[in-house]
């Protein structure tokens, strides 16, 4: 059975409380769950030692039968060191999208035109005052 170890969300909302749960994958996000072996609450302070709480002993036989974690709770193994998570790194995260280009493009013609229009009726109402004087 493929197992992972995640997050099941509880608590009342805008007030949210996680137990971390040994889980089959099949098995809904809030629903059946084989083992609690954890809990994060996200409404204390980063440096409170009780947003994260971890049975350790079990996670380590739940990695050791071929477990796998969520993003997340590898974040809080990694912080317990229980394991090594790499950070990711995505340089083309920050880039705009094809249309996104194409509108930025389209909108920078138009102010090339509209400042080239500007400009060329400011040299027409100079010439035209130079031609009354």
């Amino acid at each position: 059975m493929a197992t992972k170890i995640r997050l099941a969300r509880g608590g009342s909302k805008k007030r949210p409380y996680y137990r971390i749960v040994i889980a089959d994958i099949r098995s809904p996000r809030d629903g059946r769950f084989i083992e609690k072996v954890g809990s994060y609450d996200p409404m204390l302070p980063k440096d409170s030692e009780d947003r994260v709480k971890l049975n350790v002993e079990r996670i380590q036989y739940w990695l050791g039968n071929g477990a796998k974690p969520t993003d997340r709770v590898h974040r809080f193994l990694d912080a317990a060191g229980l394991l090594k998570r790499e950070p990711r790194n995505n340089p083309q995260k920050a880039e705009l999208g094809a249309k996104a280009k194409e509108r930025l493009e389209a909108k920078k013609l138009a102010d090339e035109e509209a400042a080239a229009a500007t400009a060329d009726a400011a040299t027409e109402g100079a010439s035209e005052e130079a031609a009354a004087e």
